[in-house]
């Protein structure tokens, strides 16, 4: 069983949570509370593996308390109405970030990450417990999901179908959105595993396209396709890739 703390000072968000884990046989409500400070003084009896908490409290936010309800063990998930906490929530190594009111299928995916020992979002590596079974393939986005991208310098928390476009770049990718271009460290080929084919498509051996992007296309030299996308960028696809995207996409 997954024993779960609900930290939150409305009470009507805490029943909806309630209500949203209840479709989950192995995840049991181990406590719930209306401040970080009541969690805190139960925490270390009550030994929650999962704690869903909220960030703007009237006594002590839940940015403030994560580090003592995370030194119990459990993972944190925070809950909340806004994204601007992300980053942060982020850089405290957060399991997830939900926004609300939260979706049953959001939620479901981040209960698989904690029933299979991942780390946290944005993290190469994590927490995981000895008796945890080990990490299987990260779970497929959705189009509408938020991302957390980690560059060099900055870090983003963005809409995934705000990218319109990924470049490999060695074992690194470029990932293109708005006016930025950070380069991330994960190869093309295991981002690729983890995005939506409904939104994204590979046009070659080194780049992805978000096809929501896509404004026009032209026949090129030997079957291939050329493809602008919105922001003026062209890319050629492959000729096996050009054959998939007619097959795919004529009428």
């Amino acid at each position: 069983m997954i024993r779960v703390f609900i930290v939150d000072d409305e009470n009507p968000a805490r029943r909806e949570m309630k209500r949203l884990l209840a479709a989950h046989s192995d995840v049991e409500t181990a406590g719930e509370y209306a401040s970080a400070v009541q969690a805190l003084e139960e925490v270390a009896e009550r030994r929650p593996d999962l704690i869903f908490l909220d960030i703007q409290m009237p006594d002590r936010s839940g940015l403030d308390a994560s580090a003592q309800l995370a030194g119990c063990g459990a993972a944190i998930v925070f809950v909340t109405a806004y994204d601007e906490h992300a980053l942060q929530a982020f850089d405290l190594a957060a399991l997830d970030y939900l926004l609300k009111p939260v979706e049953p299928e959001r939620l479901a995916r981040t209960l698989d990450r904690v029933r299979h020992g991942q780390p946290p979002q944005g993290e190469s590596g994590g927490r995981v417990s000895p008796d945890a079974p080990a990490p299987v393939a990260e779970s497929m986005l959705c189009p509408g999901d938020r991302i957390f991208l980690r560059g060099q310098d900055r870090h983003w928390f963005t809409p995934l179908s705000a990218i319109r476009l990924l470049q490999s770049e060695g074992n690194h990718t470029r990932v293109f959105f708005g006016s930025e271009k950070p380069l991330v460290s994960r190869s093309l080929n295991a981002l690729e595993q983890r995005l939506p084919p409904q939104l994204f498509f590979r046009a070659n051996r080194s780049q992805i396209v978000n096809l929501k992007c896509i404004v026009s296309t032209e026949e090129w030299f030997s079957g291939s396709l050329k493809v602008r996308l919105e922001d003026g960028t062209e890319i050629e696809f492959s000729r096996r890739q050009s054959r998939l995207f007619r097959e795919g996409f004529s009428l």
